[in-house]
């Protein structure tokens, strides 16, 4: 249990695995603060940003009420915030019990299935400056089978009696973690609507107070928006296209 009043500071930009973060801290009720990353600017890759992640990529927090401690990685923030700042259990299981276990793997899973291979449909099927058709297929097919698996868990626990969730029969940082990937499908040019379990949790995740706030840091979500008309798609992609292609360049050169 924290002694001190929280004082966290977010580093953060407008992607599924920033958004996970800003909406854990909105669901957690915690005071914080948000330092945008400038991923366009390559501020990441900035000597006094990887002093708090070494990796430098977006998400990390400093918990100055914590001996300022830097946290990176979404599984681990989401871990560190819940273990020092829900007590009550709100959006997290008591340490060791089944149901804590069961969702440190659907955390694990998401980190490695989900966010990386639908991270790998957005960029050849929008940022890529080649369209390379069997990797956007490669990386859609595996995005839609990943998605199946959750469909198959969520109608299982619906029928089984525990509601529309993961893991114990209540909305978990295990459910925030998945959903700030599958709020992005239509972007990996992915479909939702096929997965029916799946989408229903995907609405009803949505319509949540803190997640209508959390997906705003630290900027207005405009994807969905943008994605309503051609030109808006286009110029959406076109702008993000050009950071993501920039930082590969930098990178290549930095690591040849």
């Amino acid at each position: 249990m924290a002694s001190k009043q929280p004082n966290i500071e977010l580093y953060t930009a407008g992607t599924p695995n920033g958004q996970k973060i800003s909406i854990t801290l909105e669901e957690l009720g915690l005071p914080y603060s948000v330092r945008k990353i400038s991923i366009a600017d390559n501020e990441q890759k900035e000597d006094w940003y990887l002093k708090i992640n070494p990796n430098g990529r977006i998400p990390a927090i400093v918990d100055k009420s914590n001996d300022n401690i830097a946290i990176f990685e979404g599984a681990a923030i989401q871990l560190y915030l819940t273990a020092r700042y829900d007590p009550d259990h709100r959006i997290s299981f008591p340490y060791n019990s089944t149901e804590y276990w069961e969702m440190v793997a659907w955390l694990s899973w998401m980190h490695a299935g989900v966010g990386p291979m639908q991270g790998q449909a957005n960029h050849f099927h929008r940022y890529a400056p080649d369209k390379i058709p069997y990797a956007i297929d490669r990386y859609q097919t595996e995005t839609r089978r990943l998605y199946g698996i959750l469909d198959t868990r969520l109608e299982a626990q619906e029928s089984g009696g525990q509601g529309q969730w993961l893991v114990g029969g209540k909305y978990s940082i295990a459910d925030l973690a998945c959903f700030s990937w599958v709020n992005w499908a239509e972007w990996a040019g992915v479909e939702t609507a096929k997965f029916p379990a799946l989408q229903s949790w995907l609405e009803t995740i949505q319509q949540r107070p803190a997640v209508v706030k959390g997906v705003d840091v630290p900027e207005k979500f405009e994807m969905k928006e943008k994605m309503r008309s051609k030109e808006g798609e286009e110029a959406f992609a076109k702008h993000h296209s050009a950071w993501v292609m920039q930082g590969m360049k930098d990178d290549k050169e930095k690591h040849k």
